[in-house]
């Protein structure tokens, strides 16, 4: 090797090291894994509550082609959920999120999330709620109505995002992804992009940032976004987020009313064909990430940790990686996040959430995805 190329080897690595920030480090697992049940392309699930603040050992767990399953995760025993509306499938759309309403015990209202056909070819992503029926038979949802659509409706099947996260205050955010038109996300007269703040009903919430503007505006609480594919609250009220990047550049976010979060002008990633956008800098304009990764692991979901079974993690952010493959755990302490653990799951990892004692559910993605249990090592469950 010529002095020259040598040289050059250097400069690429001590470029690679300024860019990045270190990796997580891949530790041994302080937890087990317990096979609950398998699906085909599993997207998400939520516990249902029982009396008071305790969750069931009863969720709802949503797959891509348009089944939704009441699961029992002691068992692993399914029944399939009758009255789910038509979903459009097409690349990364279909039946994606599933969350309940806060007051589930009083109104059995279940929000579900999904891609529905337009014209000419097109589709966009709508969130709407119904009643889960249970004990007369098969469970069902009635009375599905929609309360939200992306706007304006593109083709292609991408950067759909989709999740929906519940306010203390009982007013629902939804992250709407680009739909991997690039501009849109700059543009507040349209919601790709964006994160949505709307009440239950799915109505602006006044004092909104650009609520004055009215229409679509109204509705939005940030801009600047690609895919955002977590969404949740901390227990101090501070609403964190997890978005892929392009070639590079996946991101933690701080979801703070009115700021914008560069996409598609700043990324600490690169676009697919190898060109470069600027990365976040100090006095841009844009809101930076509190965390990033480079190359990509794929955040596909964010869970904030509030049980007791793992108190070391009590507080964080627990996110699964699709390229990855990984459970990811980044450390929160305020407005600020830092990189902790990351665990290889060796699969694709496209939901994590909590149980009713404080264990950790993953779910893996594709056909056959496993819905696993996490409980710490040595763990006496009698």
């Amino acid at each position: 090797m010529t002095l020259r190329l040598m040289q050059a080897g250097l400069l690429l690595a001590l470029a690679a090291c300024s860019r990045a920030p270190s990796a997580a480090a891949v530790v041994a697992r302080p937890f087990s894994v317990a096979e609950v049940a398998k699906f085909d392309a599993p997207w998400a699930l939520a516990f249902l509550p029982g009396s008071g603040v305790r969750l069931t050992n009863m969720a709802l767990l949503t797959e891509k082609d348009g089944k939704l399953w009441l699961v029992d995760v002691t068992t692993g025993h399914k029944q399939a959920v009758a009255g789910v509306p038509a979903v459009h499938v097409e690349g990364q759309g279909g039946l994606a999120e599933v969350v309940v309403h806060p007051d589930f015990a009083g109104n059995q209202r279940v929000y579900l999330s999904f891609p529905e056909a337009g014209p000419k070819g097109t589709s966009g992503a709508v969130v709407g709620y119904g009643r889960l029926i249970l004990g007369q038979g098969q469970p069902r949802l009635a009375g599905f109505r929609i309360i939200w659509r992306q706007v304006p409706k593109v083709s292609g099947g991408a950067h759909y995002s989709e999740r929906i996260a519940f306010a203390p205050d009982g007013t629902m955010f939804i992250t709407s992804g680009e739909r991997f038109q690039f501009a849109p996300a700059q543009d507040r007269n349209v919601n790709l992009g964006k994160v949505v703040h709307l009440t239950a009903e799915g109505a602006p919430v006044p004092g909104n940032p650009w609520a004055g503007r009215g229409g679509i505006a109204a509705t939005l609480w940030t801009y600047g976004h690609r895919n955002l594919l977590g969404l949740a609250f901390a227990p101090d009220g501070r609403l964190w987020e997890s978005e892929m990047g392009p070639m590079g550049g996946d991101e933690v976010n701080l979801i703070q009313p009115g700021k914008n979060y560069g996409w598609p002008r700043a990324s600490n990633g690169s676009n697919y064909d190898g060109t470069d956008i600027p990365d976040h800098r100090p006095g841009d304009g844009f809101e930076p990430p509190k965390v990033w990764w480079n190359p990509s692991i794929s955040p596909s979901s964010l869970l904030i940790y509030t049980g007791d079974l793992f108190p070391q993690w009590k507080g964080d952010a627990l996110i699964g990686a699709l390229s990855g493959e990984a459970f990811i755990r980044v450390d929160i302490n305020g407005d600020q996040a830092r990189k902790a653990d990351q665990w290889p799951m060796g699969a694709r990892i496209r939901a994590v959430d909590q149980g009713p004692r404080g264990e950790v559910y993953l779910l893996e993605d594709g056909d056959g995805g496993r819905l696993l249990r996490l409980e710490p090592q040595n763990q006496d469950r009698r």
